[in-house]
């Protein structure tokens, strides 16, 4: 993106993060009842009262209350699988982090958090490549799923109209980040030449 949205989008960006926070958080709980290396599950206990922080945060901003769900999402029991699928919606929190930063620098803490997870699971997936098979290759299986799931989820994440002038931009420019960012851990096997829809 190369310039910032205009303060109209700004309740549409904190209204979406809201939402996001609330999938994290509930994607977070669900991991820990999986196989997790032991490093990884002490990351997970923290990142829950971080997303636990960022939700309230968020409530408060926009005045309302994100519904608790009461059974959390399935999960991948497989931590290849699982590392990917959380690697990936933190790359796309992160996308969205630098979208509410343009609009309310007050909020550069939700970035530095999202930066520090989206670190911490991109070490977990290089650590998993280097092993080689099977686990590099179920790895890059789960990625090539994740990111043909990824289109929708991004229009998911701007429908609102206030995001109407940007969207297009948007999806172009997040989707390549996340193309990138994949390509260069490893994850697809070679840069996409144009943007799946």
């Amino acid at each position: 993106m190369t310039h910032p949205l205009p303060s109209n989008c700004e309740r549409a960006i904190l209204e979406q993060f809201l939402k996001a926070e609330a999938m994290a958080l509930w994607a977070v709980r669900s991991a820990q009842a999986q196989d997790v290396p032991p490093g990884a599950l002490q990351f997970l206990h923290r990142q829950e009262e971080e997303e636990t922080q960022h939700l309230k945060q968020f409530e408060l901003l926009l005045g309302t209350s994100s519904h608790d769900k009461t059974v959390l999402p399935r999960m991948p029991s497989q931590w290849r699988v699982l590392v990917v699928h959380l690697y990936g919606y933190e790359t796309l929190g992160l996308e969205f982090a630098k979208l509410l930063v343009g609009l309310r620098p007050d909020l550069t803490s939700i970035l530095e958090d999202e930066e520090a997870h989206v670190g911490f699971f991109e070490h977990e997936v290089r650590t998993l490549l280097v092993h080689g098979k099977p686990a590099a290759d179920g790895a890059r299986q789960a990625a090539q799923a994740w990111r043909r799931r990824l289109p929708r989820t991004v229009d998911r994440y701007l429908h609102d109209e206030s995001l109407a002038p940007f969207r297009d931009e948007l999806r172009r420019h997040i989707l390549g980040v996340i193309d990138a960012r994949f390509f260069a851990v490893g994850l697809l096997a070679r840069a996409r030449e144009e943007v799946l829809s």
